[in-house]
């Protein structure tokens, strides 16, 4: 159990909460961990970790934690001796149970120069197969969110596009939000991109299997709201619009209770005018012999670096995420003015991944792992997500 953070602050809320654990590390730095329950009840969790976010020494780690048994040490799965590697994501394919490994390679802060990478693993993750790009075509695509499987059994990803004028440098200003799916299990890929995006990334799609249609929530580069949309088919979406959550340019975690209840997990935090930014997410790694400027303003609007990611907090939906209720699972003032871990500089709790506990006899207990100060990755699980919110 850890020891380092305050959580679950009333007695109800302890009740709600019955596992808090630090997960082992090997490097300096760890962040955006992926979560996926195996079927034997197993948690596979990958996340990318090295000296600091962007540098060449960052590779995605791995760790199980068996029903019974405690978290096992990490497992380097990549080792690109020139890029970092970034924002892994875990699939299983649902038929021959084969997993699925995407992340993110790309030179120092070059988000507009990424490819996307995968590996497959026929042991449930204990060992991978060789590096291949599954997209040679695309380049500066960025993942975060879970591939999602259609009724017609077309896997969909969602991806973002980290656009920039030639001869600037990226931070964000002009990416768009797109999908990528296939019908032959990844060996060919379409793509349909997702109208007036500009700004919203991280496309977190989760299916309404009680009304045959899909729910999409995005990330901000504003540091101003989540914002949604929808698609009545999964390829095919409206625009985002924004909600009532804030959202301080970090990731967030959704998933669908069994009821049809919706769960997501986010910073409520967002910009306020006079706060301090940043120039950008590799401002503090960017090399002295870089001249570039940062890529010019679009529409009027520049991505926003640096709001606190602090009050992570946990919400139900009962409207298809329409409207919500929520409450704070862990806070601090989550200083990111700095991605620094080697002095203990960052202090956000971010990048939440969720899953719902198949095997909760209250049918609404969720897996949820995080970003703890960028230091390790947390893992918390909640037995019922609703009673937790509502107490």
């Amino acid at each position: 159990m850890s020891t380092t953070t305050y959580l679950a602050p009333s007695t109800s809320d302890t009740a709600c909460i019955d596992r808090v654990d630090d997960l082992p590390t090997a490097t300096v730095q760890c962040h955006a961990s992926n979560l996926l329950q195996l079927p034997d009840k197993t948690l596979l969790v990958v996340w990318f970790g090295g000296t600091q976010e962007g540098t060449d020494d960052i590779s995605v780690y791995s760790s199980r934690l068996v029903p019974g048994a405690s978290w096992t040490h990490p497992a380097r799965v990549s080792s690109d001796p020139i890029r970092s590697e970034q924002n892994p994501l875990l699939f299983r394919d649902p038929e021959t149970g084969t997993l699925w490994l995407f992340h993110t390679a790309q030179p120092a802060g070059n988000q507009d120069q990424a490819a996307i990478i995968a590996r497959t693993s026929e042991d449930q993750g204990q060992t991978w197969s060789k590096p291949f790009e599954p997209f040679p075509a695309i380049k500066g695509a960025f993942i975060r969110q879970p591939i999602v499987v259609l009724p017609d059994k077309t896997w969909v990803l969602p991806i973002w596009y980290c656009r920039v004028p030639p001869g600037f440098r990226w931070i964000g200003s002009d990416d768009v939000s797109a999908v990528l799916y296939t019908t032959d299990k990844g060996k060919t890929w379409n793509e349909s991109i997702v109208p007036d995006s500009r700004g919203c990334v991280h496309m977190n799609i989760v299916t309404l299997p009680t009304k045959n249609s899909y729910v999409a929530f995005y990330r901000s580069r504003w540091a101003d709201f989540i914002h949604r949309s929808t698609s009545s088919d999964g390829i095919n979406w409206s625009a985002p619009e924004k909600t009532l959550l804030p959202n301080p340019n970090s990731g967030i975690g959704t998933a669908v209770l069994p009821n049809g209840d919706l769960v997501i997990v986010f910073n409520n935090s967002s910009v306020f005018n006079d706060m301090a930014r940043r120039e950008g997410l590799y401002d503090d790694i960017t090399p002295a012999d870089d001249k570039r400027i940062n890529q010019p303003e679009v529409n009027g609007k520049t991505a926003i670096w640096g709001t606190p990611r602090k009050a992570l907090s946990v919400g139900i939906s009962k409207d298809d995420g329409k409207t919500w209720k929520y409450k704070v699972l862990e806070d601090g003032d989550g200083f990111c003015l700095t991605n620094n871990s080697k002095e203990r500089s960052n202090r956000e709790l971010s990048y939440p991944s969720i899953s719902i506990d198949r095997s909760s006899e209250s049918g609404k207990g969720v897996h949820v792992t995080y970003t703890y100060h960028r230091l390790n990755i947390k893992y918390v699980h909640i037995t019922d997500v609703e009673a937790f919110v509502n107490n």
